[in-house]
């Protein structure tokens, strides 16, 4: 994949300077702040665009559709939305890393996923039927799934390791304020989902402004670049455990949290709707609840991401603090399980930010530094990102058996628990981090 196939020293599209190639090489300067800005922007964008939709729009489109079936309308939807996020990452992210364009491998990939999404995003507000919503929603996923593997590529492209934890925890903190800008989009507009997706179509825009003019991204020479063969290109997707053990037990690692996590967060509009029963014993309307709840989350995930990113760099180590993170999101699940009430659901909400942002950050950093090639560094993480997606196809099925079929909320965030103690006890077996 090439935009724009340039040999030898390139020139700088802001400088004008020509520079040597550093595309492939560790990066050993620390990067500035200006930088990080760019990256922790880009991230909030990305969620507030795809949280403020999956958190509660698309939950009221689907009710507005058929109230009756909203969960499963709701599960179809963002199933689907998963399963097209499960081939987008990895596939733009090598995409990137094959990317010779003037102005790096990254940068073309935020724009154009970002205006994929803004558009699909603006044509949501109209969506006549179901169908036509699931097909915008999976073009939204698209998009955003091209810009998370560029930006999240960008960090280990250019920061180096002993920063990569407060980097980490800088762009987790980006991503929780894309929650939270997300829900209080979705507050605003009370109940007017259309003109929910116009304003987190131009929230996202706007937030790419500064990491396209302040990227620095290194291009890519031509000849630095293999050849492009597609059953070479295909078989790139696998990474061997046997060859990679510690970017297998990563990548379980991730999976298994996130899976986790997205079973307890999936039905949080209907939990307080239908188990706290929050409008009828407190007189707070779920929306609102969901607001005031992912405001509590986002407080503490933006805190302990940084301070947990931080403290991880000045450790030398990670698997401690994500053990310990992932212990914390586990005991935030079983207090929703066994406190479905109003008091419950703002604790279960604070400890989940607790661990969760200290998790973003730190196995974030410990990703990257078991990451088999820098050639590969976008196609490795949208691999990675498989076990961000893969959860978000299987949790809604998951959540709707618990809910409907295995006991309800209850036994739905006990399973929860579980499989996110499971995550803590894999990361044990990394041996190349401490």
């Amino acid at each position: 994949m090439s935009l724009s196939d340039l040999p030898g020293p390139v020139p700088d599209p802001l400088i004008g300077a020509p520079r040597t190639t550093t595309a492939l090489a560790e990066p050993v300067e620390r990067v500035r702040g200006l930088w990080v800005t760019g990256v922790v922007l880009v991230n909030l964008g990305i969620n507030a665009a795809f949280f403020g939709p999956l958190q509660v729009l698309l939950g009221q489109q689907a009710e507005h559709f058929n109230a009756a079936e909203k969960e499963a309308i709701l599960a179809l939807v963002t199933g689907c939305g998963a399963a097209v996020s499960l081939v987008a990452n990895p596939l733009f992210g090598a995409f990137s890393d094959r990317t010779t364009s003037r102005y790096g491998r990254r940068v073309p990939w935020v724009l154009m996923g970002a205006i994929l999404a803004a558009a699909a995003l603006v044509a949501l507000a109209g969506a006549p039927n179901v169908a036509v919503m699931t097909l915008l929603w999976c073009l939204v996923q698209a998009g955003a799934n091209a810009m998370y593997a560029a930006i999240f590529a960008a960090v280990p492209d250019r920061v180096p390791v002993p920063q990569r934890g407060t980097v980490g925890g800088l762009a987790a903190m980006g991503q929780t304020v894309g929650i939270l800008v997300g829900a209080v989009i979705a507050a605003v507009v009370a109940g007017n989902f259309a003109a929910g997706y116009w304003v987190c179509a131009a929230a996202l825009l706007a937030s790419i402004v500064l990491y396209l003019f302040k990227s620095d991204d290194q291009p890519l020479p031509a000849g630095e670049r293999p050849a492009f063969r597609l059953l070479g290109f295909l078989r790139g997707f696998w990474v061997s455990p046997k060859r990679y053990p510690d970017f297998a037990w990563a990548w379980l690692t991730r999976f298994l949290v996130s899976t986790g996590n997205h079973m307890v967060t999936i039905y949080l509009l209907f939990f307080l709707g239908d188990a706290v029963r929050l409008e009828e014993t407190e007189d707070i309307k779920p929306e609102v609840g969901v607001l005031v709840v992912t405001g509590l989350y986002a407080v503490t995930v933006i805190i302990t991401s940084v301070v947990g990113g931080r403290l991880s760099d000045r450790m030398g180590k990670r698997k401690p603090l994500v053990i310990a993170s992932s212990v914390i999101i586990a005991m935030a699940s079983l207090i929703l399980a066994f406190a479905p009430t109003w008091v419950g659901a703002i604790s279960g909400a604070l400890v989940l930010g607790i661990g969760f942002g200290a998790y973003l950050a730190v196995d974030f950093a410990l990703i990257t530094q078991v990451l088999p090639a820098a050639l590969d560094r976008g196609k490795d993480l949208g691999v990675v990102n498989i076990a961000n997606s893969l959860p978000q196809v299987l949790a809604p099925a998951i959540a709707y058996l618990f809910v409907k079929n295995l006991g309800g909320y209850v036994s739905l965030y006990v399973a929860a628990a579980v499989i996110g103690l499971l995550g803590a006890v894999f990361v044990v077996k990394i041996k190349s981090v401490a």
